[in-house]
């Protein structure tokens, strides 16, 4: 299977190369806040704006005036690319799949995108503009075609580049075993077969550090060098946080793609579920919405399938065994009993077990409402094993 694969590498380069990289930043920047603010100028006068060939046309223009003559010492395809991004920024809002696009800001993300010539030799990458070649941490090396890069700065001013090859990708042996799974605060993710895994609580870990570190950076004086170090400071904390969730996530993902065919979990309403602001620091903290996608596209690497139930289906309350639901289950009840048979329930591992239930049956009519459009490839050895999968839930 032929897929593409980023690989991200932190940057080690000299001064001077980053004063060009700042530059590359700042131009693309400009560009893209120059063709907005003029898309939006041209929408109120006339109901209509440029698409990216005349966008295009302009930019060479552009670069030949004399009060922008400092563009052309960047790289000419980066500001290009810049255009095509404000393109799809708009074709995404039109399409209902994002906002409206904003101005860039230069403390925001500073990124540009190099869409071709690009060498990796020695550890060094070599693109237009940079002829002795950057210095890369290659800490882990990639096969494949590379096919663009993405040159980025993060809050702690370090640079990196995300290398985009396209390789090829030898999936997984399957395992005949399917999953459901129940995602949590209490524990992070629980399996129908009874594994939990924990919820670490990264911001809750370094949150007491947090609150000194920008304690000190409110009294600082803005622009100072004394606020430029603690902001520096700050940032690592937060970056330390993020790097903690994200190596979690991709490890729970991985043993959980390499261990089952089929995983059934529900389609969670995120969004709606951050409004509860009893609850929305600790949803956050999780990161449910990252480790679905992270789920789907190593499904997808591997011929696994994710098989999405109804979001209203209510998991927590059916008894796995009965059927009978328990209306009156708050979210305190962590245990709970069934009046029905008498089976007592822990209510993850409960969940789990009818989001695995309910994930066999919608493979079992052959429907794929709930699946987010997957093909279920699997759907003729899955029947001959619902049977053995029903036998083991009602052993428990």
């Amino acid at each position: 299977m032929e897929i593409l694969k980023s690989y991200r590498y932190r940057l080690e380069p000299t001064e001077e190369q980053k004063v060009l990289l700042n530059k590359h930043f700042g131009s693309t920047r400009f560009i893209y806040n120059h063709f907005l603010n003029e898309k939006n100028n041209q929408y109120k006068e006339t109901k209509k704006s440029d698409n990216y060939n005349k966008q295009a046309e302009k930019l060479t223009c552009l670069k030949n005036e004399e009060r922008t003559l400092w563009l052309n010492e960047v790289n000419s395809q980066c500001l290009q690319q810049s255009l095509k991004n404000l393109e799809t920024a708009f074709k995404n809002f039109f399409k209902k799949t994002s906002k409206y696009p904003k101005f860039k800001s230069k403390k925001s993300k500073n990124s540009f995108r190099v869409p071709q010539f690009i060498k990796v030799i020695d550890g060094r990458i070599f693109v237009p503009k940079f002829k002795e070649g950057i210095k890369l941490i290659e800490h882990r090396p990639f096969k494949g075609t590379i096919k663009q890069c993405t040159f980025s700065k993060d809050c702690r001013n370090k640079y990196f580049v995300s290398i985009l090859v396209e390789t090829f990708n030898e999936p997984l042996k399957p395992t005949n075993k399917f999953v459901g799974i129940d995602l949590g605060i209490k524990d992070f993710v629980i399996t129908s077969d009874g594994k939990k895994y924990s919820n670490n609580r990264y911001t809750k870990k370094y949150e007491e550090k947090l609150k000194v570190a920008q304690k000190h950076l409110s009294r600082k004086i803005k622009g100072s060098h004394q606020y430029e170090k603690q902001r520096l400071k700050v940032a690592k904390i937060h970056e330390k946080i993020s790097n903690s969730r994200k190596d979690n996530l991709h490890k729970v993902s991985t043993e959980l793609i390499k261990s089952y065919d089929v995983i059934c979990l529900e389609d969670l309403n995120i969004k709606k579920m951050l409004k509860n602001h009893k609850l929305s620091k600790h949803i956050a903290d999780c990161g449910w919405g990252a480790f679905i996608n992270i789920l789907q596209y190593k499904a997808e690497w591997n011929n696994k399938n994710i098989i999405k139930i109804d979001r209203f289906f209510p998991s927590s309350k059916t008894c796995s065994l009965c059927g009978w639901i328990k209306e009156d289950l708050e979210l305190n009840d962590r245990e709970w009993f069934c009046k029905s048979c008498g089976c007592f329930h822990d209510r993850d591992l409960n969940a789990a077990k009818n989001i695995l239930n309910e994930g066999l049956k919608i493979i079992s009519v052959g429907t794929t409402e709930h699946t987010d459009g997957v093909v279920v490839c699997l759907y003729d050895r899955l029947l001959s094993m619902k049977s053995e999968a029903h036998e083991s839930l009602a052993r428990g």
